[in-house]
């Protein structure tokens, strides 16, 4: 059976491959570690501070992307679950762009201009998803 991907699917499904693709580096990054003998297996910090600024960067890109996951995945899930992709389907894949420029921005610079483009991104994402949610209340 052939199934053709709304924008709100494409949204989801990009949402959670975001998520493999940082872990997968962050698994690459501590593997590749302890491989080399430069961190024993179970002495990573939680914060990747001790393995360096782009561990720290990678970690907290990480750490960001699933706290906000059960918001934005939860709007898309709803719109999906319930047959009302049409309210998300025309600002999904600018919402699911804006999430990945977040996570990349984060990912390279933590320089007060990184750091307020990567606010604008997250306020894209924000305010998609309070949108959507007003839409799905009969708000607006």
């Amino acid at each position: 059976m052939e199934h053709t991907l709304s924008n709100t699917s494409i949204a989801f499904l990009g949402y959670l491959a975001l998520m493999i693709v940082v872990l997968l580096i962050l698994a690459g990054l501590r593997t590749g570690l302890t491989l080399s003998g430069k961190k024993r297996a179970n002495d990573f910090a939680p914060t990747g501070e001790d393995a360096g600024a782009f561990s720290r960067r990678l970690v907290r890109t990480h750490a960001n992307i699933y706290e906000f996951f059960p918001i934005y995945g939860g709007v898309l899930l709803y719109a999906l679950a319930t047959g009302q992709t049409a309210v998300t389907n025309g600002l999904a894949i600018i919402f699911i762009g804006a999430r990945v420029l977040q996570s990349c921005i984060h990912l390279l610079s933590t320089s007060v201009i990184a750091v307020q483009v990567r606010f604008f991104f997250f306020l894209v994402q924000f305010f998609i998803a309070a949108y959507w949610t007003l839409k799905f209340l009969g708000i607006l």
